[in-house]
């Protein structure tokens, strides 16, 4: 009886930098080498733009980049690994960049695919940068015929098609695809609606790490012929994770593998701003952040996800009380820091808000108090926080939510100072549904975010007995609003049409267009939702659109 026929795949689920050509080379060739030595497997993937890192933007145009990529697959060629290799790269041909994967084999290049789908949405704008490939690539692996697509390709029914048609019984997709809510659910359906067209098993290997505004979740996973789950990688944790086909019946069949669960909403956006605020300080080599530490639950949550990413020793908070400041909130951040074993400093704004409002008091004669005195004590805090980032190198990290961002209740040059804003795209009603799940990892009696901090009315506390509500409608009101115009699309009279008054809903999404000038100048934050703002948020400053 003959032997069963067998391939064996490792996916390097793996956390590159973009730019690093020579540092995410050798990343690949040890991944590759702990492949063969560890897993024994006979074909290792990598993600899209493997040597380049994903997304290079504008770094695509620029001849060094080009030339430190053209030598990287000469050497890559001369390393010669004793394994089979899928990886991407950025393929210059003349005026032409292709988004390309090879498969290198003892040095050569056995065989080569340009992605042909181009995502030129939301956060994608593949089109600026490179041309279409046309032609589906099969090779041959131990006996197995593989199709391979990039990305894009497997969420259009066509380069898959054109694959099997060319005799492919296995589909390997590399990616880089982006985390936001709900994406792996979609994933997994496009992937089941693949097979369902093709009839052959899908290997999908996911980029996992944080770059800039993007995280990368990881997730890889393997599919079945009946669109059956085979395997999936657990996200956010970079590993090599064993695949094995074997022919049954003549047909390619993946062995079952272990299947990570897959993370509810909150988990998975919190794992996701972790991963996003270590990243973005480890690349940059920062050694540590410092932040700004109010007793409210934007900083607290802020905070919570700074220690669990970077550790406490790397992590300085600052209370900078004023007149206005509650008893309650110094208590509470205070018990928070301890809590949490942060270094903590106090430093009164008083003296240097006093000493503002003189040097002012002729200009503001006349004049009742209003916002500006408002503001004068955030810009205060915020030239505080940014002298202790200056001085120590730490990164300021600022803690403001997306509801606030969307309709300007932040103000410029002053809790809006900062290098990184981790929840620049979460609700504040997400951000207490994620303050409440931090705190469910932690020991019942000792909660890592104060309940109070939770429980109590939001305030910004810089006038006597503020409340958010003097400004705004509640969260409760705010927030499904802000959704349905921001991540929907929907029109005036479409969001009234799901029980919103219509002056609130003119109101609010008058006070989103008029501060687009202060999102333009806000610091880079992490994307959870479907529609960030940052990348995927070009409205114009000046506009005469009117709802």
């Amino acid at each position: 009886m003959n032997a069963t026929l067998r391939l064996t795949l490792a996916l390097a689920q793996t956390n590159l930098l973009v730019g690093d050509v020579t540092g995410n080379l050798a990343r690949a060739l040890r991944e590759a080498a702990r492949a063969r030595s560890e897993l024994g497997a006979d074909l290792v993937l990598l993600p899209e733009l493997t040597l380049s890192g994903y997304p290079p933007e504008d770094l695509l145009f620029h001849r060094g980049l080009r030339t430190q990529i053209e030598r990287a697959l000469q050497g890559l060629g001369e390393a010669a690994p004793e394994i089979g290799m899928v990886l991407g790269f950025p393929e210059y041909q003349g005026t032409h960049i292709f988004n390309s994967a090879a498969v290198y084999r003892n040095g050569r290049r056995q065989a080569l695919t340009r992605k042909s789908c181009l995502p030129n949405y939301r956060v994608f704008d593949e089109k600026r940068y490179f041309t279409a490939g046309e032609s589906p690539s099969v090779f041959e692996c131990q006996g197995f015929r593989l199709g391979l697509l990039v990305c894009e390709d497997i969420w259009e029914p066509e380069p898959a098609r054109r694959a099997c048609a060319a005799g492919a019984e296995v589909l390997l997709v590399i990616n880089a695809s982006p985390f936001e809510v709900n994406r792996q659910h979609a994933r997994e359906r496009v992937v089941r609606e693949r097979v369902a067209e093709c009839g052959v098993p899908v290997v999908y290997v996911n980029l996992c790490g944080g770059q800039d505004e993007l995280v990368f979740d990881g997730n890889s996973f393997v599919m079945d012929a009946q669109g059956q789950l085979a395997m999936r990688a657990p996200a956010y944790t970079e590993g090599l994770y064993r695949v094995q086909f074997e022919r049954r019946g003549g047909k390619a069949v993946p062995v079952a593998g272990e299947i990570a669960p897959e993370l509810g909403v909150e988990a998975s956006v919190y794992q996701a701003l972790v991963l996003g605020v270590r990243d973005y300080v480890n690349k940059h080599a920062f050694p540590g952040v410092v932040m700004g530490l109010s007793g409210g639950v934007d900083s607290a949550l802020t905070l919570a996800i700074a220690v669990d990413a970077l550790g406490a020793e790397r992590v300085q908070v600052v209370m900078m009380p004023s007149r206005y400041t509650s008893r309650m909130s110094i208590e509470d951040a205070t018990a928070q820091a301890r809590n949490l074993s942060v270094q903590i400093s106090t430093i009164p704004i008083e003296g240097m808000f006093e000493a503002t409002l003189g040097a002012l008091a002729n200009e503001f004669a006349g004049r009742a108090p209003d916002t500006t005195e408002e503001n004068i004590q955030a810009r205060t805090r915020g030239l505080l926080l940014m002298a202790i980032s200056n001085k120590t190198g730490r990164m300021l990290l600022t803690t403001g939510n997306k509801s606030e961002m969307a309709v300007g209740y932040a103000t410029l040059y002053g809790d809006m100072n900062g290098g990184f804003a981790p929840i620049k795209d979460c609700s504040k009603l997400l951000v207490y549904r994620l303050a409440n799940y931090r705190n469910s990892l932690a020991p019942a009696a000792a909660p890592v975010i104060p309940a109070r901090v939770i429980e109590r009315e939001p305030s910004a506390e810089l006038r006597h007995d503020q409340k958010d509500t003097d400004s705004l409608p509640p969260y409760s009101v705010l927030d499904p609003i802000l959704e349905a115009f921001i991540e929907e699309d929907l029109s005036v009279d479409e969001i009234c049409a799901r029980g919103f008054e219509r002056a609130v809903v003119t109101r609010i999404l008058n006070l989103v267009q008029r501060n687009e000038y202060k999102r333009r100048q806000a610091p880079p934050g992490v994307r959870v939702s479907a529609r960030a703002f940052g990348r995927d948020w070009r409205y114009p400053i000046t506009s005469g659109y009117r709802r």
